[in-house]
């Protein structure tokens, strides 16, 4: 065995190990990139002049890319949200209009995960903000402990998917497709997971209404005036949000990064008309947003130098060979990376995945031809979907699954872990069925995107 010409086995493999020990993961791509090019160079497998390569990719595919201004936009967007009141006022309305429907109370927890999934983008906020408002009513209400934390893990995490979603941002880059093909592309299949989980929910309840008790029919407005002012003024502003952002892609008024200035420009507004607008709230949303944005971009540095040093060193060589000799066809090749993203999912969180596993990728996708399946051209927005679909499931698979962490960091008494990892399972199927449905039909991820020629 050629120890030196498998390096890069070996330095993935550090990684895994490393990715362990609880130490930034930016550090830990970093580290291991450069401890691996002073071992590359000491055998003669790598130039030292290459480490220049790697500030100059860090600075031409990471600092120059005007398309990653999006990120912060959309960070600040939903941090502002989070501190502006719209959730508590949603989640109340949504109740009431939905409180004739077997389960109308975790329906209407999931429609407003969706709603702030396509005003948010950000899982964490989604999942606590929800987490807070809506579990101690539900289980004020009497509703089974796993259906209520199942479906508010599930819910919440829709904010990787529907757009504006950074994951969608990040992925266009690394792929090099256009960001509003895949916000379009993502845009059906995040509402066919949303449907799943309302179908589930609803059926489940009718047959089974003991775990979800029913709100009282004299709760909330009692006349058709009142209740048209509760929708106008909790129900109008989100989705006005939404057609600010996602509306200004959809009909070429803005680009996906000015539509982040558009959307983080709405939430100060929403913000203002609430009044809750302040010195204090505009402080804290700033600190906050620059950490987030911060943590994420550190990421993409120390992942470029790792995807850099494991290509140089041969991993891309290494990799081409592997598949090729397992035989298992193009179908094989997919099905396989699918498997491989899911159960990585159980130990790392979505962006480590993307930012370790694309580069591996790569030259393998650029390879693949599902014939009359997929055309070539559309490959790449189609592939980028599943992942997207796929990595949403790391949010809830245990034991790393960062959602289920954010809810039990929440604190709510009677709610323990095992509650958690028993309510998420249902739901993590559900996922998997949404996955199977954008695989077999490619239409449901490529139709909007033809529609409007992107």
């Amino acid at each position: 065995m050629d120890i030196l010409g498998n390096l890069p086995i070996f330095m993935f493999l550090a990684l895994a190990v490393l990715m362990f020990t609880g130490y930034p993961v930016a550090y830990v791509l970093g580290g291991t990139a450069l401890s691996f090019a002073m071992i590359g160079y000491y055998f003669d497998y790598f130039a030292f002049v290459e480490l220049y390569n790697i500030t100059a990719r860090i600075w031409g595919g990471v600092a120059e890319k005007s398309i990653l201004v999006a990120i912060p936009m959309f960070i600040f967007m939903g941090t502002m949200l989070e501190r502006s009141g719209i959730a508590t006022d949603l989640l109340y309305c949504l109740q009431v209009l939905l409180r004739r429907l077997p389960g109308g109370l975790a329906i209407s927890v999931t429609l407003m995960g969706t709603i702030l999934a396509a005003t948010t983008g950000i899982v964490g906020a989604s999942v606590i903000m929800m987490t807070l408002l809506a579990l101690p009513v539900m289980l004020k209400r009497g509703y089974q402990i796993e259906l209520a934390t199942g479906t508010i893990a599930a819910s919440g995490t829709l904010g990787i998917l529907i757009p504006p979603s950074i994951m969608l941002v990040i992925l266009a880059d690394l792929l090099s497709v256009s960001v509003g093909s895949l916000f379009m592309g993502a845009l059906l299949p995040g509402l066919l997971l949303a449907g799943l989980y309302v179908s589930y929910i609803f059926i489940l309840c009718l047959i089974k209404p003991r775990l979800a008790p029913a709100l009282s029919k004299d709760e909330g407005p009692t006349s058709l005036l009142t209740l048209f002012g509760l929708v106008l003024r909790s129900f109008i502003p989100p989705v006005f949000l939404i057609v600010l952002v996602l509306g200004s892609i959809f009909f070429g008024w803005a680009t996906p990064t000015e539509a982040g200035g558009v959307g983080a420009f709405g939430a100060i507004l929403l913000a203002a008309v609430k009044g809750n607008m302040n010195y204090a709230t505009m402080k804290d949303v700033l600190v906050r947003s620059a950490k987030t944005n911060a943590m994420i971009f550190m990421i993409f540095l120390g992942a470029t130098a790792f995807s850099y040093v494991f290509r140089s060193l041969g991993g891309d060589g290494i990799i081409a060979t592997f598949f090729d000799e397992l035989g298992i066809g193009p179908i094989g090749i997919l099905f396989l990376m699918m498997l491989v993203v899911f159960l990585m999912g159980f130990f790392f969180d979505w962006i480590e995945i993307i930012l370790i596993i694309l580069p591996v990728f790569t030259p393998i996708l650029e390879t693949l031809d599902l014939g009359s399946h997929v055309a070539k051209e559309e490959f790449l927005v189609w592939f980028a979907i599943l992942l997207a679909v796929n990595l949403q499931t790391s949010y809830l698979t245990p034991p790393f699954g960062y959602a289920l962490f954010y809810m039990k960091g929440a604190k709510i008494p009677g709610v323990t872990m095992q509650h958690i990892y028993r309510g998420i399972i249902p739901f993590v199927v559900l996922q998997l069925l949404g996955l199977l449905t954008v695989t077999l039909f490619p239409d449901i991820v490529l139709w909007l995107p033809r529609v409007l020629g992107l």
